[in-house]
């Protein structure tokens, strides 16, 4: 089968629609997916049963609402077709059964947002992103509520924020007398990822337990001589990457881009941007498969943030941009931004928005994983800040400071050999430092974790894009003089959010107090930054555009507090169990072997020395000391855990945290010591260098 066979073959897209459905319904179906209109119930039954057909013929004889409850995975619920008829059956799908589904809810993390006795919940089919078959089930994406009527889930609230966003983007776009019936954000996720053999994987406790390693000293190689990166692929690594290409391409997933990334065993995988709920569908549907994939070739893949240490972790860069169903992005500057209004606008309430809310915006992207990476060098740093570029910046700059501006305009390059090309040298180079970094017309978000949900920054970079959109229509309406008012409005809109804007190197030790002096925050660590999520003027913009309650942005905050709670819980657990049961006796052991080799040296000859050998078994024994009291200050400190969430998120983070790293620092610096037959389980390595 060709590639453009296999696209999307199974998937009940716009063609196998316009094909099986009846004329009205599919045209009734089309107008709820690009123009937002209300889903027409009675439809459903087509629809449903034209959607069974399809599957069947596909070899399904399930179906499933597959939500995305608030922890970061996917869940299903499978159902057959089968329906009783006599003595026989008949495989069915009713209009009911495909837009409403009710899974048991109790066991899903809601952050207080319903009781026990109300744990019911409810899926609800989301037409907009298309189902398809998997492994002899009909998937049909759906969002996720509460008895009650609270989202329990991340696709609900998305589609909020989307439906929030095309609202005051299109009254904006009406100031400059554009109409047009959807404006959309459209996301290409990058996803950074490990690939390691399983049977290696299957020797560490603290991988299959937490997805990163809890103890390890550094490879003697790393990534110093920088040339995994972008380097030959392996074999085994490359029918890997050819068997997951066309399995995400059978799904309709729009994988592009593959290569090896910076550190060993690390690779990339991108895709082409496409509407924001579908891309986030498709990077959940990826990262499943990403996993199932590498079992299949006897590999694991790793979506931790910092499965290894001493080496880049891994990360999602999250592309976003803006555009109107007729095809005009609104983040494209043209060849003269400086005299598009327009996009001059839409720009400063992008800045201002990240500048008034960074703080959720930092906050969409904690987690325990991504603490590890955040200010790392090998990722942006804890600080949200914007990079223009050189044109943009020269320009914001001329409008702030009161300069000339003079116009940047793209040179042709060329390596000075005649047969070579000539190529653009652009004006808007990525810099890899910065965590929101204009690229030519889009946004890149650099700050998302490998392993986390799409849908929690896009959530809030939508809702303050709407809510920045919104003041400026309020503030421009019925101007009369509409481009004086609206220079102005942007002028001042820069002025007062320039502080956000930083166009130098992230890394550098001069950025921190820099970033204080301008006010920036600094949260580190995700104890320091989810309480944002608290404060009311960060409550209040979710509620104003309509995309949470304020119940439900509380819940969204202590879920998180109570994930991360409890995800150093898991790692500290682990750490103190193979601490007792593996290293501690282990070096205890070697440092006997030592003694007894010691002690037979002197029997056969006392004139040999064994000053060596004593000494390093001297050593060790002091290391393994401290060692057993660095994990019994962790037990100590562990047990001690106050209730509530925000104190004990803030224990883990500056207690337990640094704990951990003390114990890890004797037992990595043991491992340097011990012989490989005695150390308790595969070092780096044997890890990094595993697949040949």
């Amino acid at each position: 089968m060709s590639v453009t066979e296999l696209f999307a073959s199974n998937v009940f897209n716009d063609e196998v629609m316009k094909n099986s459905l009846p004329k009205e319904v599919y045209r009734s179906l089309r107008k709820t997916i690009d123009e937002g209109e209300p889903l027409d119930i009675s439809i459903a039954s087509a629809v449903a049963n034209a959607m069974k057909d399809w599957a069947v013929k596909k070899g399904a004889t399930h179906y499933t609402h597959w939500f995305q409850p608030l922890t970061n995975l996917t869940a299903e619920k499978h159902d057959s077709f089968i329906e009783p008829s006599g003595d026989r059956v008949i495989m069915q799908l009713t209009g009911k059964s495909l837009i409403v589904g009710e899974p048991d809810a109790s066991s899903f993390p809601s952050g207080g947002t319903r009781a026990t006795a109300n744990a019911r919940g409810y899926t609800a089919w989301d037409p907009t992103s298309p189902a398809f078959v998997k492994e002899g089930t009909l998937y049909i994406p759906t969002v996720f509520v509460s008895y009650t009527g609270e989202t329990l889930d991340k696709k609900a609230p998305l589609l909020k924020s989307m439906t929030a966003l095309d609202t005051q983007a299109k009254r904006l776009l009406k100031l400059f007398g554009i109409e047009c019936r959807k404006v959309a954000t459209t996301v290409g996720p990058e996803q950074e990822y490990f690939l390691i053999d399983e049977k290696v994987y299957c020797e560490r406790k603290d991988l299959y337990l937490t997805g990163r390693t809890l103890f390890g000293a550094p490879s003697s190689r790393g990534q110093e001589l920088e040339d995994h990166y972008f380097g030959s692929l392996k074999t085994r690594i490359s029918e890997y990457m050819r068997d997951l290409d066309e399995t995400l391409w059978s799904y309709g997933v729009f994988a592009k881009t593959k290569h090896n990334e910076v550190a060993p065993a690390q690779h990339e995988l991108a895709p082409v941007f496409t509407t924001t709920n579908v891309a986030v569908d498709a990077n959940q549907l990826t990262m499943e498969l990403m996993k199932k994939v590498a079992k299949k070739h006897g590999l694991v893949c790793l979506l931790h943030e910092k499965p290894f240490e001493g080496i880049n972790g891994s990360g999602k860069h999250n592309n976003w941009s803006l555009s109107t169903d007729s095809g005009l992005n609104l983040l494209d500057p043209g060849e003269n931004p400086e005299n598009n209004l327009r996009f001059m606008l839409i720009l400063a309430c992008v800045i201002s928005a990240v500048d008034t809310y960074q703080g959720i915006l930092r906050a969409s992207v904690a987690s325990a994983g991504n603490d590890h990476r955040l200010g790392a060098d090998e990722a942006p740093p804890a600080i949200i800040s914007v990079y223009l570029g050189d044109q943009l910046g020269a320009l914001v700059d001329s409008i702030v400071l009161g300069r000339q501006y003079v116009p940047k305009k793209p040179v042709p390059g060329s390596i000075g050999v005649p047969e070579s090309p000539i190529f653009p040298i652009d004006t808007t180079d990525r810099n890899r430092t910065s965590p929101f970094a204009f690229t030519g017309n889009k946004f890149e978000f650099r700050m998302l974790g490998s392993q986390a949900s799409v849908a929690d920054p896009n959530i809030v970079l939508n809702t303050i894009a709407a809510d920045a959109f919104s003041k400026a229509v309020d503030a421009l309406s019925g101007a009369k003089d509409f481009e004086k008012a609206c220079k102005k409005y942007t002028e001042d809109l820069l002025k007062q959010h320039y502080r956000i804007i930083f166009n130098y190197n992230g890394y550098g030790p001069e950025w921190e107090p820099e970033a204080e002096r301008r006010g920036l925050l600094n949260n580190k660590t995700t104890a320091d930054a989810v309480p944002e999520f608290f404060k009311q003027e960060n409550i209040d913009v979710f509620v104003r555009q309509g995309v949470y309650t304020e119940k439900e942005v509380l819940a969204r905050a202590n879920i998180s507090l109570e994930n991360y709670i409890k995800t150093i819980g898991v790692e500290a657990r682990t750490m103190i169990e193979m601490a007792r049961q593996d290293i501690y006796p282990a070096v205890n052991g070697y440092i006997a072997e030592l003694c007894s080799v010691v002690a037979a040296k002197q029997t056969v000859s006392t004139k040999i020395p064994c000053g060596g050998d004593l000494s390093l078994a001297e050593q060790l024994g002091v290391l393994n000391d401290d060692f057993l009291e660095g994990v019994k200050k962790l037990e100590v400190d562990l047990s001690e855990m106050p209730e509530e969430a925000v104190a004990a998120s803030e224990r883990m983070a500056h207690v337990v945290v640094p704990d951990m790293d003390a114990v890890r620092r004797l037992a990595d610096a043991m491992e340097k010591l011990v012989a490989s037959d005695y150390w308790p389980f595969p070092r780096y390595t044997d890890i990094l260098y595993s697949v040949k």
